[in-house]
């Protein structure tokens, strides 16, 4: 009885401290300063269901382009 109890316990800690997350993927290998492949990143996406969420530039001063497809997320930083 007392293992079924411990086990109970143990599953319901880990139930409520795991975290359900959306995939998210990062990318920091393009050159998003360049038109053209800003113009082939939004058309790709777009064409794969993707949607664009937010554009802005971060502390670094590095471009950063949001796209979310449901639950999932892509981030793509500039070089």
């Amino acid at each position: 009885m007392k293992k079924k109890l411990q086990l109970l316990a143990t599953a319901t800690f880990l139930l409520l401290t795991v975290k359900m997350s959306a995939d998210t993927i990062v990318n920091s290998d393009l050159n998003l300063y360049n038109p053209d492949v800003r113009k082939c990143l939004l058309d790709a996406s777009k064409s794969e269901g993707w949607e664009l969420k937010s554009i802005y530039m971060d502390k670094g001063e590095k471009l950063v382009y949001i796209f979310t497809k449901g639950t999932d997320k892509k981030v793509y930083i500039s070089k």
